[in-house]
């Protein structure tokens, strides 16, 4: 099912996105392109404990080269590198959603995703219900980190056979995470979208997911980070775990582990499964309400590219981030995935979100405001003068 009236909107979004492909993952840029290949396996151990109260430490166990991204075959640099030669040709993109000026003087607002390999785990451990969630958080929670409001959503289920009892469960989840939005007054539309049958494409069972949110934005209300200064905080929202990025190398380390996704998480009370499938959080109705009430200069989502890639994307020319040490609770969840992975600190936090899933950069003022009133909300660190734009961890 197309909806015609997005013809021409997707041909404005056509820069800032990639064919669909049956074994993908998310990179760290607003453009998404598939990578993949053949998952290799290492050995050796290594742990980090972060939390409010507890000091970081690692322990490294014995044997073997640590797992990464890139060895799980995603490179993260070669995605930015896309990015820049495209923003060469297609000036303006790179930012976490795509903005049209409308004759209003007003915004379209445009963000498309998918939700990478964890496609494939859905698969495998029959979890379809919730991954339609995932799809609908990955283009709303980017469409909301400019303070705009996300109105519409529309799909794109592409399988090389279709089974509709399948197809089924996972548009109820996308049902569910328009509805979790909370876009417009109640329910965020579900305009329509696409169904494609292509036998030859996909492995029999396989079939993958991509999707469009849109919202509309008032020019004076905008949120695009111009207004940061050093000294500012940032606040990190919550996570559910691993959401929808770095899952070519979860699928490393869980074939490393040697564990079931049926048996129980190391250090946990649920399954590994359970653990991984958690379905991504949706910030909208938290990020508006804040913004509302002022104070908020720039929003990150903390997508692929973790924390050391998504934040600076936010901040003006000369300016970085001090992150601060146990400054909020690491899930379990990426404790195992370091251990079993033997993955080091620098490599976690730029293909994880260790736990932060959006990131507010805000005045000092509305720091201890937001920090009194929501009950699940960590001071992480704050803006300092760089002219690199890095993140620095200490």
């Amino acid at each position: 099912m197309i909806l015609g009236a997005c013809t021409g909107l997707s041909c404005y979004l056509a820069v800032a996105s990639a064919k669909p492909n049956p074994i993908k993952s998310n990179g760290s840029s607003a453009i998404r392109h598939d990578l993949c290949c053949p998952i290799g396996g290492y050995s050796g151990v290594l742990s980090m404990s972060m939390s409010k109260r507890g000091k970081n430490t690692v322990v490294a166990g014995a044997g073997g080269a640590s797992l990464t991204y890139r060895g799980a075959g995603v490179d993260i640099d070669a995605g930015s590198e896309l990015v820049r030669r495209i923003a060469k040709m297609a000036p303006g993109i790179g930012g976490f959603g795509g903005f049209l000026p409308l004759d209003d003087g007003s915004y379209l607002v445009a963000s498309m995703d998918g939700v990478g390999t964890k496609l494939m785990l859905a698969l495998e451990t029959g979890i379809l219900d919730t991954i339609g969630i995932d799809l609908v958080a990955m283009s709303v929670n980017d469409v909301v980190t400019s303070g705009t409001k996300p109105l519409g959503f529309l799909d794109y289920y592409s399988t090389g056979h279709l089974d509709v009892d399948v197809a089924e469960k996972v548009i109820k989840g996308i049902v569910d995470g328009c509805k979790q939005s909370g876009c417009k007054q109640s329910d965020c539309a579900l305009l329509g979208g696409e169904t494609a049958e292509m036998p030859g494409l996909y492995r029999e069972g396989d079939f993958d997911l991509c999707g469009c949110a849109v919202g509309i934005a008032k020019k004076d209300s905008v949120i695009d980070g111009k207004n940061i200064i050093a000294g500012d905080i940032l606040i990190g929202l919550p996570s559910s775990g691993v959401h929808s990025n770095g899952f070519s190398l979860v699928r490393s380390v869980l074939e490393q582990s040697g564990l079931s996704l049926k048996g129980k998480l190391p250090g946990g009370d649920i399954t590994i499964a359970e653990a991984l499938m958690a379905p991504t959080v949706i910030y909208v109705k938290q990020v508006l309400d804040l913004v509302s009430k002022g104070g908020v200069k720039g929003i990150a989502h903390i997508t692929g590219g973790g924390l050391t890639e998504n934040i600076p994307r936010v901040f003006p020319e000369g300016l970085g981030a001090l992150i601060y040490k146990d400054s909020w609770e690491v899930p379990i969840v990426f404790k195992w995935l370091q251990e079993a992975g033997n993955i080091q600190d620098s490599e976690m936090r730029r293909t994880f979100n260790m736990g932060i899933g959006m990131v507010l950069v805000v005045s000092s003022e509305a720091a201890n405001r937001i920090l009194d009133d929501v009950e699940k909300a960590y001071r992480i660190g704050e803006v300092i003068s760089d002219n690199d734009k890095g993140i620095t961890y200490g």
